[in-house]
């Protein structure tokens, strides 16, 4: 007996075509705007900031003077070198009207100015000079600051003098008499010279010959040349230079 399953099938049939294809579906797009980036600014490279060069200005070095030479006092001090001794002031040196002015406040008080440019052994030193109102003024050959030196000097009260300095300490000098005569007219105003030449020492006021001195046992055979003023009791002393002049003879 044949049976007959025709609804059934049917709805197999159906249910089968429904499933075929599937309906779209609605997609949804999204457009995304794009946000603009920003960058950082670029980074330029460092510039070198300019230098400024500064160079300095080196005043010019003073033409040495000749080994034998006279100092007029015209210009300036190059190569003097001012030091002293004794007294409570300094004393004050100065160039004026064409002189070389030692202004010395205290009593008891020595000036030493020596020329630092050239050493000597046979040397012949001279020096116009005026001074008042008391005290010496005088010239120095065969300066060494460790060994000693001679110094001549001329005092307002007729005294001539030649003696061995030595520095014991700064600012303290021990002098040794060598000689000492009062035979000189007083005054100081005039010219003085000290010729150093080999054992003697001449000693020279207003171009006279005083003494002719042996000086073997001191032991100075070289140094600098230089000159001095000093104070006694009346103060204050003032010393001009006209001018010093360095020669062989």
């Amino acid at each position: 007996m044949k049976k007959f399953l025709l609804p059934g099938f049917l709805v197999f049939f159906l249910s089968a075509c429904t499933m075929g294809t599937p309906a779209p579906t609605a997609v949804s797009v999204v457009e995304t705007v794009g946000t603009e980036k920003t960058l950082p600014p670029a980074i330029e490279a460092d510039t070198p900031t300019p230098t400024l060069t500064v160079t300095a200005t080196i005043p010019p070095t003073p033409t040495p003077p000749p080994l034998y030479f006279t100092d007029d006092f015209d210009t300036s001090l190059d190569y003097w070198q001012f030091l002293q001794t004794g007294g409570l002031s300094l004393p004050v040196t100065s160039i004026e009207n064409g002189s070389l002015r030692v202004d010395i406040p205290s009593e008891d008080t020595w000036s030493i100015g020596v020329h630092n440019a050239n050493s000597y052994t046979d040397v012949f030193v001279r020096a116009k000079f005026a001074a008042s109102p008391s005290g010496s003024v005088g010239l120095i050959c065969r300066y060494d600051e460790t060994l000693g030196w001679f110094e001549f000097n001329l005092a307002s009260n007729g005294t001539y003098s030649l003696l061995f300095g030595k520095w014991l300490a700064e600012g303290i000098a021990q002098y040794q008499p060598i000689l000492t005569d009062p035979s000189r007219t007083s005054g100081l105003n005039g010219e003085i010279g000290l010729f150093c030449e080999g054992n003697f020492l001449r000693l020279y006021a207003d171009g006279v010959l005083l003494r002719n001195l042996d000086v073997t046992n001191y032991g100075l055979t070289g140094g600098r040349v230089g000159i001095t003023a000093s104070s006694f009791a009346d103060i204050p002393m003032v010393a001009l230079f006209d001018w010093v002049q360095v020669s062989d003879q």
